[in-house]
């Protein structure tokens, strides 16, 4: 019999991580309370706290600010791609247009 691994929603993270900055319970306290792996609550207190000091995870994050940073990243790098994209094919172009009129 193999162990199913659980996931947890972003918010629920999120809630237990304050749990134990802003409520003031223990980890191991709080792990017991809502039925989690303390390395796992452990992780998740760690990337509150990164949060909060500005640094954008590199997994999903957990509060609204740093969620929509993200989001914004992936826009930009998606806008930076398809410039990239459109620059090339404007090279391509251009080149088979000179090699027409010659």
């Amino acid at each position: 019999m193999t162990k199913q691994r659980r996931s947890f929603s972003q918010e629920f993270k999120l809630d237990s991580a304050k749990l134990v900055l802003d409520e003031g319970y223990s980890l191991p306290e709080a792990a017991r309370s809502l039925e989690v792996g303390e390395t796992a609550l452990r992780r998740w207190v760690k990337q509150l706290q990164d949060e909060r000091g500005g640094t954008t995870p590199n997994s999903k994050a957990l509060t609204p600010e740093q969620l929509r940073i993200q989001e914004l990243e992936a826009k930009v790098n998606r806008l930076e791609r398809e410039k990239t994209i459109l620059k090339k094919a404007t090279a391509l172009l251009m080149s088979d247009e000179m090699n027409n009129i010659r």
